[in-house]
């Protein structure tokens, strides 16, 4: 099958070797994927991973091993954590943070960059007739800003900075602004404040000139860089909350003092619920098709990894149909 490979560094082949589903598992054919920060940070060494990477994806169940079903035929999304379901995490509910889970195109399990991935049957949500591929694609970095309402309360008059205006910022700015909060992203490129602010998001752009005054009551770290959360820790409120969304490989020296001193609480937040995200793409709550760079074939992975590098881009996708 065709497939973007990683071994230290990016190829495409078309004699990968097709995966089989293990028990309770769906093979799926892979209509569309998307790059990801994180698929970036794997190339620089994130974790060690080697493989087929990527893990945002929409596609088409061929079969099912071993569990009853009516999933075969429809178009699916899918939760990237494969858990052991045994341990004491799985069995309270945590499987995200499962100490043995393979996570695909991140950790032990090829990802979403090839024509076939399989996936429990249970991490499996069907997409809504009305939501097309290239929209149904965002759904896992969409379902990783709702997760900030699954983790924490936000009030109407909550005053909210998001800082970084890539994919996943712009998308936690218009998953956040449906709570009505006042809500604003912050970000250096003006055609990515664009895509934000032409669906009713307040936006600043980051100069020199940037007020560091501590004026918001939650900030949502999502820079990608590892200098964000000293930048996010500037901005908070005493009492405040500061959300981290970037991973990245390498790590940076921090004082921690303003956690103290302010009494900040910090937030980690990582994957989030596909249920809320689909919803919100099939009502047209939060249109993602704006934040589409550029559609390219598997053939062109090396370009497409480049085109996602370049600063004015926001989501490039590989079409696998």
């Amino acid at each position: 099958m065709k497939a973007i490979l990683f071994n230290g560094e990016l190829t495409y082949t078309n004699r990968y070797p097709a995966p089989e589903p293990q028990e309770g598992e769906a093979l799926i054919r892979v209509n569309m994927a998307g790059i990801c920060n994180t698929d970036f940070e794997i190339i620089k060494g994130y974790l060690g991973f080697r493989g087929v990477p990527g893990h945002e994806f929409v596609g088409i169940v061929e079969k099912v091993n071993g569990v009853s079903h009516d999933l075969s035929g429809k178009r699916v999304v899918g939760e990237i954590n494969c858990a052991c379901g045994v341990c004491d995490y799985c069995l309270k509910g945590l499987k995200t943070h499962c100490p043995d889970r393979k996570t695909l195109g991140i950790t032990n399990k090829d990802g979403a960059f090839a024509e076939y991935i399989t996936l429990p049957v249970n991490n499996l949500f069907v997409v809504p007739d009305n939501t097309t591929d290239e929209e149904a694609v965002f759904t896992e970095p969409l379902a990783a800003a709702f997760e900030i309402l699954e983790q924490i309360h936000i009030r109407p008059t909550d005053t909210i900075l998001i800082l970084g205006d890539g994919k996943l910022g712009i998308l936690i700015a218009l998953a956040l602004k449906l709570t009505q909060a006042d809500v604003t992203l912050a970000g250096k490129h003006d055609n990515k404040l664009m895509a934000a602010s032409n669906q009713g998001v307040n936006t600043i752009k980051i100069t020199p000139l940037f007020p560091l005054t501590k004026s918001y009551d939650i900030v949502v770290e999502a820079t990608g860089t590892p200098e964000g959360f000293e930048f996010a820790l500037q901005l908070v409120k005493p009492r405040g909350k500061v959300v981290l969304k970037s991973t990245v490989a390498k790590g940076k020296e921090i004082n921690l003092a303003p956690v103290v001193i302010d009494e900040i609480q910090v937030i980690g937040s990582r994957c989030g619920p596909f249920e809320p995200a689909l919803r919100a793409l099939s009502r047209r709550l939060i249109d993602v098709k704006p934040l589409i760079t550029k559609i390219y074939k598997p053939e062109q992975a090396k370009e497409a990894f480049e085109k996602a590098k370049e600063k004015d881009s926001l989501k490039v996708l590989i079409d696998f149909r």
